[in-house]
């Protein structure tokens, strides 16, 4: 692919992105998605091969960047309580530098391309949550869930108070920590 067509995939993706975060996923069509882009609509079906295609390759390298700021500035040698604190506070970093981000996961979380989305997000090789040994390493005192759960109780608030227009009130932040620590922790471990 040369440097353009890739610059044209993701500047669709990206488009895809503000609208959903505007619009929805109802209120956006691959026709909305090309013109925000600055490409023709066939430009679009080109990189991809139907909405569809496009939501999941967006979830995916949305859920990517999340997962590599939030393990940014995690320090594997403090404890577990620490790092997980580090992990949140790299996530609303992220998703307060780029709320609109925060309400695409929102909105794709609300729709049926939920469970696929996050199926092909975890599953990708690439996924640096999944991959991590600081994550691995987390998950051995957490409850046993499935890892979507995990992910709405460990980060879902913040994703959540990021996508809102007012954001998260600093008073809040060591609270909202702890209680999703508490969500997510094996009291028996």
């Amino acid at each position: 692919m040369s440097p353009v067509a890739v610059d044209r995939a993701e500047a669709v993706r990206h488009a895809l992105i503000r609208l959903v975060a505007r619009d929805g996923f109802h209120g956006t069509s691959m026709a909305a998605v090309a013109k925000e882009a600055g490409v023709a609509t066939g430009t679009a079906y080109v990189h991809y091969a139907s909405k569809d295609e496009l939501v999941m390759a967006t979830y995916v390298e949305v859920k990517h960047a999340l997962g590599e700021a939030a393990l940014a500035s995690v320090d594997a040698g403090s404890p577990l309580r620490t790092q997980f604190a580090q992990l949140w506070t790299g996530v609303q970093k992220h998703l307060e530098a780029n709320p609109e981000r925060a309400r695409f996961l929102v909105q794709a979380d609300g729709s049926p391309y939920a469970e696929i989305a996050h199926e092909r997000a975890i599953s990708a090789i690439s996924d640096p949550l999944m991959s991590s040994p600081v994550v691995a390493n987390l998950l051995e005192g957490m409850v046993d869930l499935p890892p979507e759960i995990l992910f709405d109780l460990a980060v879902g608030p913040v994703v959540r108070l990021t996508a809102t227009r007012r954001g998260i009130d600093e008073s809040l932040v060591e609270p909202l920590i702890e209680a999703c620590w508490r969500a997510v922790t094996d009291s028996r471990s």
